[in-house]
């Protein structure tokens, strides 16, 4: 009994380590190409090689373990999420709200007025 539930416990580990790879290969494939470079980052092909590598890499962990190979898909997918993307959306206006380019945290800078 505590092997099956074990064995769903990597089971789902294995599918989360696959979705995270291909949510990053997409949004990675969706940003424009000249975006990489304004926002001082690698090329968008580098990204979609590294990002390919992984999802294909956890295509391959249904027929052997590569554990150490996803591990370092994992880590290459949470880098693109967390720091590529936001660089990204930043360079492209792609903010979740609307404003202007004052626009500070808090809302908008008004010049000490």
């Amino acid at each position: 009994m505590l092997l099956t539930g074990f064995s769903t416990f990597v089971l789902l580990l294995y599918v989360a380590m696959m979705v995270l790879a291909v949510v990053a290969l997409v949004m990675a494939a969706m940003a424009r190409e000249d975006a990489y470079p304004a926002a001082d980052k690698q090329k968008k092909s580098f990204w979609l090689i590294i990002l390919g590598i992984a999802v294909a890499v956890n295509l391959l962990s249904l027929y052997m373990s590569v554990l150490f190979l996803q591990l370092a898909g994992v880590v290459a997918s949470i880098v693109f999420l967390v720091d590529v993307r936001p660089a990204l959306r930043a360079v492209s206006g792609g903010g979740r709200r609307g404003g202007s380019s004052s626009d500070g945290p808090y809302g908008p800078y008004n010049g000490g007025r």
